[in-house]
């Protein structure tokens, strides 16, 4: 049976979790528009600007379109924003496990980051906008486009740590606490480069970020998705796609890039803390880099066609590429004496 000090600690945990993804959320959109600035020879915003960019969205009214469904279109920021910062409860953070790390594990992860997505459907197909219905459309179509690779390399992590013996194969805090690439050979080696690359590359579509920003295409749609938004419902889809970025980092990290600098250096717990979620930090800046700022700077944005085939076919492809490689490994680790 649940205590009550049980239940008040989960209450204040969750709700210093939510504040610090929001807020982290918020400063990595201010440091990624600072750092393609400057790779664009550009000064650029201060890193605080997302700050100050909400600030001014929640003082100002939000208009609800004459030809728009009213509560849904209300809800869908809502609902984005809740289902985002619920995902920061089962993600492990420096060498924290997560809060609610015993009750949801990665498939659960993956259905509550289609909700965001979901909502942004709604809201776009609920305002009524020729420009949102077309940005709507596009983002259903993205969604199914990298659903499929996202699923390649779960299940493909997921069925190594099983092959290897651990229990609870989809739990983050298994995968974080047990790292794939010492689980595997030189061949499985390769598969888990092949699926880190794929996960990489799924992350500009899970943010509608260049180059598979079509949802939104603000020179095409004027916005897409969000050009009825404004005013306080405008600040939460703000506020989710900052959470979102650090959400789908954390996510990538918790999988590929699991190690704290405490698991290698002795010190205090406290240090410890400190010192790995500085850590925590730095990796996901760099997979923020690679992920989004790097491919934001040297391409353009993908047609809706090229967007579906890059995920659906080519990464597609390369995700399963990668899992027969781990099967191979398994196999070869084995001495042929099966998988099952």
């Amino acid at each position: 049976m649940i205590s009550v000090s049980e239940v008040l600690l989960t209450m204040v945990s969750t709700v210093i979790i939510v504040v610090f993804g929001i807020v982290a959320g918020l400063y990595l959109m201010g440091i990624d528009r600072k750092v393609t600035a400057h790779m664009q020879a550009r000064v650029g915003p201060p890193i605080h600007q997302p700050f100050t960019d909400v600030r001014k969205l929640l003082i100002k009214e939000s208009i609800v379109p004459e030809n728009a469904i009213p509560w849904l279109f209300n809800a869908a920021p809502v609902v984005a924003l809740a289902s985002t910062v619920l995902i920061l409860l089962y993600i492990p953070i420096g060498n924290t496990m997560p809060v609610l790390g015993a009750y949801g594990d990665l498939v659960l992860v993956m259905y509550l980051l289609t909700i965001p997505a979901l909502a942004l459907v709604a809201g776009g197909f609920a305002s009524g906008s020729p420009y949102a219905t077309v940005g709507a459309q596009r983002e259903m179509v993205t969604m199914m486009a990298y659903e499929f690779p996202l699923a390649i390399v779960v299940i493909g992590i997921a069925w190594r740590l099983s092959v290897a013996g651990l229990s609870e194969p989809f739990s983050l805090g298994t995968i974080a606490g047990n790292p794939i690439w010492g689980l595997v050979g030189p061949i499985g080696i390769i598969g888990c480069l092949l699926l880190f690359f794929v996960l990489i590359v799924v992350m500009p579509g899970e943010l509608s970020r260049i180059p598979a920003d079509t949802p939104e295409a603000e020179t095409e749609l004027a916005g897409g998705l969000l050009v009825e938004y404004s005013g306080r419902n405008l600040a939460m889809f703000y506020i989710t796609q900052g959470a979102k970025t650090l959400v789908m980092a954390a996510v990538v990290v918790a999988i590929f890039l699991p190690w704290n600098i405490s698991s290698f250096i002795a010190m205090p717990a406290t240090a410890a803390f400190v010192a790995d979620l500085v850590f925590f930090f730095v990796k996901i800046l760099l997979v923020m880099f690679f992920a989004i700022s790097l491919l934001r700077v040297g391409m353009a944005r993908f047609r809706i066609t090229q967007v579906f085939s890059l995920y659906w076919l080519y990464l597609g492809v390369t995700g399963l590429i990668g899992l027969f490689l781990l099967m191979a490994d398994a196999l070869l680790l084995s001495g042929g004496g099966g998988l099952l």
